[in-house]
C-alpha cells in the first residue's frame, strides 16, 4: 500500500486519476488530504469541508475479471468497510442512503464516490472516493449534513480515523467480492436507510409519490413499491428519497 498525503487538492478522485494516467500504480495507492476544496459527489454535487476538519481519500483499486454488471458490488463493499470502521469508533444509529451516502441517524456524515476505468465489458480498475465530516461544527449549505464530533461531542484524531478506514477498506477490498455476493447484498439491505418504511420520493417528472424502498438490485438499482403494489426499480438520476 502506498500512501500520498497532500496539504490540499481540489479533489482527490481527480489528482488519483490524472497521476494513474501519468505513471503505473501500485495496487491500493492512497491519495488522502484534510483540505479537499472542490470535492465531489454524484451527479456532480459539491462537498462542503472546513479545512483541517474533516478526511477525503482516494483508492485506486486493480480488479482480474469483474464485468460492468457487477460494478455495484463495489460500492456495496465499500460502504459495509466504512459502517464497520464507523462502529468501531462509536458512531450510532449507521445506514446507508442509497446509492452513496453514508449516515448516522437522519444526518449525512460521508459521501462515497466511484470511478470505474472500462475496457471491453470489464471493470480493470476503479478509482473510490470517500469523504468524511470529523471534527467540523457547522455546514451551512448542507442542511442534513453532520459530523462525527457533532454526534459524539468530542474531536477524532484525523489520523486514526483515516487509518482505521484504510484498513478495513484494504481488507475487505482485496478479498474476492463475487463470490460473496449474495452475503454482501443482504448485509448492505439490513443496512440500507428507510429499507421497508413508507417514505415520499421525487421522480424523474417532478411528481411526488410515497412508496416502499424494497432493496438494490444487483446493477445498483434502487427497488421501490408503490401504493398500488407494484415494484419498480430506478437509476441514479431517476428518483430521490425526501427526508
Amino acid at each position: 500500500m502506498q500512501i500520498i498525503k497532500l496539504d490540499a487538492t481540489e479533489s482527490t478522485n481527480t489528482y488519483l486519476k490524472e497521476l494513474a494516467a501519468k505513471k503505473e500504480l501500485h495496487d491500493f495507492t492512497v491519495v488522502m488530504t484534510t483540505n479537499q476544496t472542490l470535492g465531489r459527489g454524484q451527479l456532480y454535487s459539491t462537498w462542503e469541508s472546513e479545512e483541517g476538519k474533516n478526511l477525503a481519500f482516494s483508492i485506486l483499486k486493480n480488479y482480474n475479471n469483474l464485468s460492468i454488471d457487477q460494478g455495484f458490488l463495489i460500492s456495496v463493499t465499500v460502504s459495509l468497510a466504512i459502517l464497520d470502521s464507523l462502529r468501531q469508533l462509536g458512531i450510532p444509529k449507521l445506514s446507508i442512503k442509497w446509492p452513496n451516502d453514508i449516515l448516522s441517524g437522519d444526518f449525512k456524515i460521508g459521501g462515497i464516490l466511484i470511478e470505474n476505468m472500462i475496457s471491453g465489458t470489464k471493470i480493470k480498475r476503479s478509482v473510490i472516493g470517500f469523504g468524511l465530516n470529523v471534527n467540523q461544527q457547522k455546514f451551512i449549505n448542507a442542511p442534513h449534513a453532520a459530523s462525527l464530533k457533532q454526534i459524539i461531542g468530542h474531536n477524532f484524531d484525523l489520523e486514526s480515523v483515516f487509518h482505521s478506514l484504510i484498513d478495513n477498506l484494504n481488507k475487505n477490498l482485496s478479498r474476492t467480492i463475487t463470490s460473496r455476493a449474495d452475503k454482501l447484498f443482504m448485509q448492505y439491505h439490513s443496512n440500507l436507510f428507510r429499507m421497508g418504511e413508507l417514505s415520499r420520493f421525487l421522480v424523474q417528472d417532478g411528481q411526488s409519490i410515497d412508496g416502499i424502498i424494497k432493496g438494490v438490485s444487483h446493477n445498483g438499482k434502487l427497488k421501490v413499491a408503490f401504493i398500488k403494489g407494484d415494484i419498480h426499480e430506478f437509476g441514479l438520476k431517476e428518483i430521490q428519497l425526501q427526508y
